[in-house]
């Protein structure tokens, strides 16, 4: 098993690049650190504020939040960086050559029930000409990404990471406090049998997703021909992991629970990361009518509707929307 820089080194990413994700990883190694103490450190439970989101705050999402904010900005190679929990960007150093967006503590929610929760990053190229406390100098499509990842705090710490050559998985080895890689290359598979949806929302969903479900539920019987299972973990970072190890689908659709907020997923903190890094294991990404990464920006909080995983699901799934009428079922 081999360390997380010698396999960066190899790949010939950045040396500032391999600095700063290694300051994030030391920085969710002791958000790792602080999640499995529970309720022993003192950190569960809300706060009495909410972010700019509307949400409240978990304890821990405050914590998570300070600690990565705290560590990029002293590298000195990131411009600026953009949280979920932030109103505004935080400027850094006005030559650094990167931004970061982050979701501190992806699932917070499930904190309390001691269930999955995770850090989801994602790195950019900064823009020389732009200030540093310029927030349009994020508003970049997916697919200018050089890095995406996630932490995923469960019964072992793993990394998903992918720097544009492929989806690797590394494990915390506690013994040395660093990262290990135990998978060279995740792979998704084309077809699958396993979805995750909100299935609460059902009644809310526009009518290609409500036909796309339905079908899946009428199993053998319908006109998908094979029997479907659901699995939801209510946190992003956990469903994706699930696609990423075994294949799946995974949908947060737009609703109309809430006409002010149809979508739910964050673009640039949520939505971009997780298509990066499961394109870059063969899966796809869309909002059911675009590619997620091609999408431009409009303000740091945009939220999008997601649908991704296993190809070939995703393409019927978008077919779903694209021929509303007339569904048609992917090769």
């Amino acid at each position: 098993m081999r360390r997380i820089s010698p396999v960066l080194q190899q790949d010939g990413v950045d040396p500032d690049l391999i600095s700063l994700l290694k300051t994030i990883l030391a920085a969710c190694r002791e958000i790792a650190f602080r999640v499995g103490q529970g309720e022993l450190a003192g950190v569960l439970g809300s706060t009495l504020s909410e972010n700019v989101q509307g949400e409240t705050q978990k304890k821990l999402d405050v914590i998570a939040n300070e600690l990565l904010k705290e560590v990029i900005l002293e590298t000195g190679v990131v411009k600026a960086i953009s949280s979920e929990e932030e109103d505004d960007i935080v400027p850094g150093n006005p030559r650094g050559r990167y931004l970061v967006t982050f979701d501190p503590l992806d699932g917070s929610s499930n904190t309390d029930i001691n269930s999955l929760i995770g850090t989801i990053f994602s790195i950019l190229p900064a823009d020389p000409h732009k200030d540093a406390s310029d927030a349009s100098q994020f508003l970049q499509p997916g697919t200018a990404q050089v890095a995406a990842g996630y932490v995923l705090y469960g019964p072992s710490t793993m990394l998903a990471l992918t720097t544009g050559k492929g989806t690797r998985l590394y494990t915390l080895d506690k013994t040395y406090g660093g990262f290990l890689l135990t998978e060279e290359q995740a792979t998704i598979p084309k077809y699958t049998a396993e979805f995750a949806i909100n299935m609460s929302n059902q009644r809310y969903w526009q009518a290609p997703m409500q036909s796309y479900i339905a079908d899946l539920l009428q199993g053998k019987e319908g006109v998908r021909g094979k029997n479907y299972n659901m699995r939801w973990i209510a946190a992003m970072v956990g469903d994706v992991h699930r696609v990423l190890c075994r294949g799946g689908i995974f949908a947060y659709p737009s609703d109309r629970k809430d006409p002010a907020k149809p979508d739910k997923l964050r673009l640039m903190y949520e939505a971009n990361p997780m298509s990066f890094l499961v394109e870059q294991a063969g899966g796809a990404s869309s909002t059911g009518y675009q590619r997620i990464m091609e999408i431009i920006p409009t303000d740091i909080h945009q939220r999008v509707a997601v649908i991704l995983g296993s190809k070939h699901e995703v393409e019927t799934c978008v077919n779903y929307h694209r021929n509303s009428t007339t569904p048609v079922i992917s090769d």
